[in-house]
């Protein structure tokens, strides 16, 4: 038992890390390198110039959701011992937020599709074409914004059974509810008051990383106090039966 739930925390760990690394460089690197705000001509040359670059993003992207599936049960797994019904919340949170950017990812295969298509190309003028390519990434961010609610509420949610479980340190369930939080204000800024948004923008976002890399770092480096997360399990099955 023991050396099955190390084994689950360091597997958790490390597809966290792919998420991070990849997240990076597919949500916050890429972009900031191809998309120029407010300049669809130039971001549109950007798509053209370094498509391979382009591609390699978007494939990046697929892995991170990919990621969320196994990690969603990497927590079941681990904190159904401290409350299922909130486990349940942190499964299904993150299953609903990683479809969310799933499909929201079709915006970002799409200026890549409408300025490689031919048959694009012949039907606009080049300010047109460019300006139809720019478009979805405007529809991406509004996408990104409406999935970070529901990773809000994933993170707010590990945050507390984290603080609840006795076998993880509680600053990490404080950094999390934290992070979770910065997440939902962001995203509602978005769409209530983006002047705001733009304003708290990127340092809302420092408590969310920070949080989601002390989770896996953790989880690599010091993993889980065995002995605690059996007497949780334990007290868990007697209630179950």
């Amino acid at each position: 038992m023991s050396n099955s739930i190390k084994t689950t925390v360091r597997t958790g760990g490390m597809l966290y890390l792919i998420n991070i690394v990849l997240g990076f460089f597919a949500i916050g690197y890429v972009p900031a390198t191809i998309v120029v705000s407010g300049n669809a001509a130039t971001t549109a040359q950007n798509i053209l110039s370094h498509e391979l670059f382009y591609r390699l993003g978007f494939a990046a992207h697929i892995i991170i959701l990919l990621t969320n599936i196994p990690l969603a049960v990497v927590f079941y797994n681990l904190f159904k011992v401290v409350s299922r019904e909130v486990t349940l919340l942190v499964v299904f949170f993150s299953l609903v937020g990683t479809a969310i950017e799933a499909v929201n990812l079709l915006n970002q295969l799409a200026p890549l599709i409408l300025l490689t298509n031919a048959h694009y190309s012949g039907a606009f003028n080049p300010d047109e074409l460019q300006s139809f390519a720019y478009m979805p990434f405007q529809f991406q961010t509004a996408g990104i914004n409406l999935a970070l609610i529901f990773f809000g509420c994933y993170c707010i949610s590990i945050g507390y059974l984290i603080f609840r479980s006795t076998f993880l340190p509680k600053i990490i369930g404080i950094l999390l509810v934290l992070g979770g939080s910065c997440y939902l204000i962001n995203s509602f800024a978005n769409f209530l008051t983006p002047e705001l948004a733009t304003n708290l923008s990127p340092c809302i976002q420092i408590p969310s990383g920070l949080a989601e890399l002390s989770l896996c770092l953790w989880f690599l480096v010091m993993g889980v106090n065995v002995s605690k997360w059996k007497e949780k399990a334990s007290s868990w099955r007697i209630n179950e039966t």
